[in-house]
């Protein structure tokens, strides 16, 4: 089992960055692979970033690519995901999953996948 838990969230205007951080406890954080997930009042979990267990291959929704990175830190047990350019739109909770299946063609984007999930952190862009 693992236990996540999301910070870096805040309050920034349009144009500017953030960094998300999603830190890991609990045995073989190394075993899961990892996903963000955004999810805007009254709207469905929408799928953001992932990166496989290696840190090797990462994936991105269309709408933040190029904007978004994902990364890991397997010494410190921590998935990152760096935000600049930010938008308005992009105004949601953001939470961090862990999974233990293998990531296929577009599987990542699916919360099911998903086994253990943070409470979230709130990320607002301002006009």
């Amino acid at each position: 089992q693992v236990q996540l838990a999301e910070s870096g969230g805040g309050l920034v205007q349009a144009g500017g960055s953030l960094r998300l951080s999603c830190a890991a406890s609990g045995r073989a954080f190394s075993s899961y692979n990892i996903g963000w997930f955004r999810q805007a009042p009254g709207k469905e979990r929408d799928f953001v970033a992932a990166v496989s267990r290696s840190g090797g291959n990462s994936y991105y929704a269309d709408s933040v690519k190029g904007r978004f990175t994902i990364s890991r830190d397997t010494a410190k047990n921590t998935v990152y995901l760096q935000m600049n350019s930010l938008k308005p739109e992009d105004t949601a909770v953001y939470y961090c999953a862990a999974a233990l299946v293998s990531f296929g063609v577009s599987n990542f984007r699916q919360p099911s996948v998903y086994n253990y999930w943070g409470q979230g952190t709130q990320v607002t862009v301002s006009s």
